[in-house]
């Protein structure tokens, strides 16, 4: 199974017989409320809101709606709203966590601590969906938003993280593209290395559950024509599901492209955790927030 379009993914999750249950830091912001109630009426999420409550009666009369007092908690220092919405993930009465109006690194510290946090040990990184006009499903560019200069065995804690998100969603076999600028292995091209040793990993079972291409360029990766013209051979050529990128900048660059200059629509979130985290920017439209809500419940699951 793929997903072609956000519209599918929306359809699988409101088939779900129960609603996944969403722990909101720092609530207080329209577009986080709004984005929440509208999983809500989906089906989709069940919103349980931590954070002012002044703020957050202020944004549900704004925009008409109700939310059961026994799902609000006030809360209003943003520092303290991270860790008790992380505390109902650790308590069993959350399956994931989104961030409101508060600064990433505030959510991070509360998701990161050792005694009372969700960290597993290992790399967390970003996971990014992205629709775009121009390809025929849903693409996946990883890692545009937390690890910076991933060294090789970052990289492939980062396909695991990405592969292991998208199997819970449904994927059968993921495939990944590891992005240079070239698709031959050049000993001066670090990021052409790192792809042939990804590759190589996973075609020795040291990476599973999908296809790995390395080094691969994004035109091959993207266009079935272009790699055949290039008579660049492989499963991946045109049919990447997930793109690799050497480094945050090129990740993130990649992204901002789709979304500010292709009209893109983007959702995400932050997988390697013990539950899906809603990371998005504050300045991030309602509809984002609600489509990152419906990625992050699907890979709850």
């Amino acid at each position: 199974m793929v997903f072609k379009t956000f519209d599918e993914l929306i359809a699988k999750q409101k088939g779900h017989p129960t609603m996944a249950r969403m722990a909101v830091a720092a609530a207080g912001d329209e577009h986080t409320v709004e984005a929440a109630l509208m999983a809500r009426r989906e089906g989709i999420a069940h919103p349980i809101l931590v954070g002012s409550k002044a703020a957050i009666d202020r944004a549900l009369a704004h925009l008409g709606e109700h939310v059961a007092d026994e799902d609000i908690f006030d809360v209003p220092d943003p520092a303290e709203s991270a860790r008790y919405a992380v505390g109902l993930v650790r308590q069993g009465k959350a399956d994931f966590l989104m961030k409101g109006k508060l600064d990433t690194s505030v959510l991070l510290k509360a998701v990161v601590n050792k005694e009372e946090g969700l960290g597993k040990g290992g790399v967390m990184s970003h996971f990014t969906a992205f629709e775009c006009s121009g390809y025929h499903k849903l693409i996946v560019p990883v890692d545009g938003g937390m690890v910076t200069y991933p060294s090789l065995e970052q990289k492939k804690c980062i396909i695991e993280n990405t592969v292991g998100a998208l199997r819970t969603m449904g994927y059968d076999m993921p495939k990944v593209g590891v992005l240079a600028c070239v698709e031959k292995l050049n000993p001066k091209m670090p990021e052409t290395v790192d792809g042939d040793a990804l590759k190589q990993m996973n075609q020795r079972g040291e990476i599973s559950g999908c296809i790995v291409e390395g080094p691969i360029s994004y035109d091959c990766a993207m266009s079935k024509e272009i790699a055949d013209f290039k008579g660049y051979q492989s499963p991946c050529a045109g049919d990447c599901d997930v793109l690799l990128a050497p480094n945050i900048h090129a990740g993130n660059i990649m992204g901002k492209m789709l979304t500010v200059t292709c009209g893109a629509k983007m959702a995400g979130f932050i997988v390697g955790a013990k539950c899906p985290i809603v990371m998005t920017s504050r300045g991030s439209s309602a509809q984002e927030k609600y489509l990152s809500i419906v990625i992050s419940a699907a890979a709850a699951r």
